[in-house]
């Protein structure tokens, strides 16, 4: 364990070195959506050719969670609000500097860079269900640039997400603070 992972531990009444205080962060609807998301585009992506009925309905299922998220993002809990994660792209560029030199300040939320990542998936996802349904319409049945946008979109897709799990692996490591984890039990160390 690292000296700055020692820090976050205290000692009780009898000298003993306690478990750093833990906060609520991350509220149940928000951990619902993430997991309900994960399942729902992997599925979608992985029976894109096979089972035509199960990637519709996974699709759909990620157009009502997007739309879920979108609310959510205005009228939910602090941290899930976009106001107290979406930042300009001059914050987010200075963030991601100071990650790769290790002296990126913590966030107790989203930082810069998770809030620019969950705006570009939730577009990308927009915009893979968009053409997904547009496949569906008698207008766009076989049309050829359709298919291959929505395709292109499925890639690029798994690439924010490849890059999404990334940074969350490395920021896990600098943090000394498991994200995974904190997105399942919603919490987070409080200092």
């Amino acid at each position: 364990m690292s000296i700055r992972n020692m820090q976050d531990f205290g000692e009780d009444a009898t000298g003993r070195v306690s478990r750093p205080v833990e906060i609520r962060v991350w509220d149940p609807l928000v951990r619902i959506f993430h997991w309900s998301l994960v399942t729902a585009f992997a599925i979608a992506f992985l029976t894109g050719d096979e089972l035509d009925r199960v990637h519709e309905l996974a699709g759909y299922i990620v157009v009502a969670l997007i739309a879920f998220r979108i609310v959510w993002g205005f009228i939910g809990t602090f941290n899930a609000r976009f106001a107290s994660f979406v930042r300009p792209p001059s914050v987010v560029v200075a963030y991601l500097k100071d990650m790769m030199a290790f002296r990126a300040r913590r966030y107790l939320g989203h930082n810069p860079a998770a809030g620019a990542m969950i705006v570009a998936l939730l577009a990308s996802l927009a915009g893979l269900t968009l053409t997904g349904w547009m496949l569906t319409l008698d207008a766009f049945w076989g049309v050829e640039w359709v298919s291959e946008l929505h395709e292109a979109i499925a890639g690029f897709t798994l690439f924010l997400v490849i890059m999404h799990v990334a940074g969350v692996i490395f920021t896990s490591f600098e943090t000394g603070e498991n994200l995974v984890r904190s997105m399942i039990t919603g919490r987070k160390r409080a200092g």
